[in-house]
């Protein structure tokens, strides 16, 4: 048995994200506030004091793995930090200009009115990385330990099911699971309060779902896909500050799929595609839908002598509130995408996230003064999220993405009718049901009048100019892994890959995920599934798409992954 190293922590948080890394800033914030009010007699309780409070992420540096659009509504930072750009908090733009098109097979058609939920004038447009790198920054000048390359690889439990700690992953195994030289052992880090925010997909997350029953009684969890490229444009060419968001061309009616571009500084553009990972047809293709989508005409002539720089791909937690897990347990708390905290209406979760954290750590400081941190004191996490701006923020948009599992015309009507009325799907139901994305894809027998691969990505040429193979985007998106160490992508029974899922689905993994991970190779005469984990950009796709559900994504050796700097 290995013998690991224990380090008793106070508060461990799982992944460097916006959503952790405003709590854990917010936690020493607030413990200086409520010591300061219990000492001069306003708050009753005890004094904390200094507290151990740590991060680990998975990532080499803070940002590494952060990958959105992104739009920042800046209401949580605000709330945070009122002088955040005083502080120099790296936005990037100022929203000044909102479009909204529609996109047949060769128009555009700009609407003269935005959809309000779409509205961003005075928001701002930035790189998720980079704002999370800054907080990580203001972290570590607060005294708060980030721990990167250290992937939380288990939750630790007492007798009772209580949670009470991460061990992070083991370094230096070979690829056929023997200790290398340079072989260390994962840390038991112990904690009083485990506070998960992976994510999309997080693994802890999965796990304490599956382990604590933390869906129970909830819809289930549904998911999109975003890729996405940066862009240098000649000088000109797309307005810095300019939003626009796209529905239509090239999604069917049965995806739900929308595009955006955004105008950055310095002529560069963020652009990608998002793709409903609840589709029906098993040769879609998230990447192919985005390469296609380049190719529209007005997208192309926006694009046209420009130069992509830059790639990335990551799943978004879809469902909205009914998809919302139990967000505590004895020594456990859930924030952001890790617990379905995005406004799909709005497409935003930074915000979202963000206050999360910070409800959440709000939430810890009462249990560390009156020292209980059983699931009895932090469920008053919930109860706070169901009091603020949250709630009053996502209830009304429950029924959102529900709604597009009916199609898209149908979806149309029905969110219209939701704006008007506080939600309700159709006017006056209270619930839109959801349906798992793994459970929607249909068999290749059940298709009718869906075209093949080749005809539905004819227009995709893979030019290295305006489109681009997953390979090369690969590339572009600077991912690293070491080749000698087990596959993280551990697929649990590959005899299906090779028989049922060849007739059945026709190995929709060598589709669903955007670096061409997956691949199914002639051996023998007959199809055998080869995994290209190198490749992986973290996006989670497989775990989620598979629809035998035998994919398990766990956390590489730390430092592996993508580099979405800048992203």
């Amino acid at each position: 048995m290995t013998e690991r190293e224990q380090i008793q922590m106070d508060v461990i948080f799982v992944g460097a994200g916006p959503a952790n890394l405003a709590a854990a800033l917010h936690l020493k914030q607030s413990i200086a506030e409520h010591d300061d009010l219990v000492e001069r007699g306003i708050k009753s309780g005890n004094k904390i004091g200094e507290i151990e409070i740590g991060i680990v992420e998975k990532g080499p540096y803070v940002g590494a793995h952060i990958l959105s659009g992104a739009v920042m509504d800046p209401r949580a930072l605000r709330e945070l930090m009122p002088d955040f750009l005083e502080q120099g908090c790296p936005v990037d733009s100022v929203v000044t200009e909102d479009a909204f098109w529609y996109l047949t097979a060769n128009r555009g058609i700009e609407s003269p009115i935005v959809p309000p939920p779409l509205k961003n004038k005075g928001k701002y447009i930035v790189s998720l990385s980079r704002i999370c790198e800054w907080l990580g920054e203001k972290c570590e000048q607060a005294g708060i330990n980030i721990f990167p390359e250290f992937p939380a690889a288990e939750l630790l439990f007492n007798r009772d099911e209580g949670v009470i700690g991460v061990r992070t992953g083991d370094k230096g195994i070979d690829k056929e699971g023997n200790p290398k030289a340079n072989f260390e052992p994962g840390v038991d880090l112990l904690a009083k309060v485990t506070v998960l925010g992976e994510g999309s997909r997080g693994s802890l997350a999965k796990q304490a779902m599956a382990r604590l029953g933390l869906l129970q009684g909830k819809e289930p969890q549904i998911f999109s896909i975003g890729v996405k490229e940066l862009w240098e444009l000649p000088e000109g060419r797309f307005p810095e500050g300019k939003v626009v968001h796209t529905l239509g061309f090239p999604s069917d009616t049965d995806t739900y799929g929308g595009g955006w571009i955004y105008g950055m500084k310095g002529n560069i553009v963020s652009i990608g595609y998002v793709t409903g990972l609840d589709y029906r047809d098993p040769l879609i293709d998230p990447h192919a839908e985005f390469q296609k989508f380049k190719t529209h005409p007005k997208i192309a002539a926006i694009l046209d002598g420009g130069k992509m720089i830059k790639y990335g791909a990551k799943t978004i937690n879809a469902g909205g509130y009914w998809t919302m897990p139990r967000l505590y347990s004895d020594g456990l708390l859930l924030v952001g995408d890790s617990a379905s905290f995005l406004n799909g209406q709005r497409i935003k979760g930074i915000h979202t996230a963000m206050k999360s954290g910070m409800l959440a750590a709000e939430t810890i400081v009462d249990c560390f003064s009156v020292g209980d941190w059983s699931a009895r004191h932090l469920k008053h996490y919930e109860e706070k999220v169901n009091l603020s701006w949250l709630y009053d923020e996502l209830y009304p948009v429950r029924n959102f993405h529900g709604a597009f599992q009916k199609g898209r015309w149908s979806a149309l009507i029905n969110t219209g009718l939701q704006f008007m009325t506080r939600g309700l799907a159709w006017g006056f139901l209270p619930k839109e049901h959801h349906i798992p994305g793994f459970e929607r894809m249909k068999k290749l027998n059940e298709r009718t009048n869906e075209p093949d691969f080749g005809e539905r990505y004819a227009a995709v040429k893979f030019d290295k100019k305006l489109t681009f193979d997953k390979v090369t985007d690969v590339f572009h998106a600077g991912v690293a892994h070491d080749e000698d160490q087990p596959s993280h992508l551990h697929v649990l029974d590959t005899e299906i890959c090779a028989t049922k899922c060849v007739e059945e689905y026709d190995n929709p993994c060598q589709r669903f995920c955007p670096a061409a991970v997956y691949e199914m190779e002639e051996v023998n005469g007959r199809k055998e599934l080869k995994i290209n984990f190198s490749n992986c950009v973290h996006c989670k796709t497989c775990d989620i798409a598979d629809p035998y559900q035998i994919i398990n994504w766990v956390t590489p050796e730390g430092g592996g992954g993508p580099d979405y700097k800048g992203m």
